[in-house]
């Protein structure tokens, strides 16, 4: 029994002497944890272009401002009869404004004005008084007028051109 003592008593001397593995590990762990993140940081801030605040900034090139708007004013005002009861208002003269940002879209809205003038001519005579009484009505005849518009140089030039359509005078008698 002697003998069994002595290797129970070698074996735990044997468990002293030797050194802890543990402490060893976490510290590996450790190690291993800083590097990824090192490494993650590193390539974080050299591959993705940042703001000034540290926030990743948008991959899209920033937008140039856009070219000054160009005006050409259908002259002259455009006066029609409107439909409706007589005891109404029984004309309309409207002034009408193009809007355009491109050079090029100005000349060609300038050589189709004629053709430009006889759709809004029309579309302005099939009004009624009750269409054009509040804001909502004549907003609706602004974009429609824009369409007409946008539709003869459409079928003209191949291109809209025209990007907005301006009442510059609403004159209802």
């Amino acid at each position: 029994m002697a003998a069994a003592v002595d290797k129970t008593k070698k074996s735990a001397d044997k468990d002293k002497a030797a050194p802890s593995r543990r402490p060893v590990l976490v510290i590996a762990l450790i190690a291993v944890v800083a590097a990824a993140a090192a490494g993650g940081g590193v390539w974080y801030f050299t591959q993705a272009p940042h703001a000034a605040d540290g926030a990743p900034a948008t991959q899209a090139k920033p937008k140039a401002p856009p070219a000054p708007a160009q005006y050409f004013g259908l002259e002259p005002p455009f006066v029609v009869n409107l439909n409706g009861p007589v005891d109404g208002p029984r004309y309309l003269q409207v002034e009408v404004q193009l809007m355009t940002r491109d050079s090029s879209a100005l000349e060609s809205i300038k050589t189709h004005s004629p053709a430009l003038r006889a759709r809004l001519l029309m579309l302005f005579s099939q009004v009624t008084p009750d269409q054009i009484a509040d804001r909502a009505g004549k907003e609706k005849l602004q974009a429609a007028s824009l369409a007409e518009v946008q539709k003869v140089l459409l079928a003209e030039t191949g291109k809209k051109c025209a990007d907005d359509l301006l009442f510059t005078s609403f004159v209802t008698q």
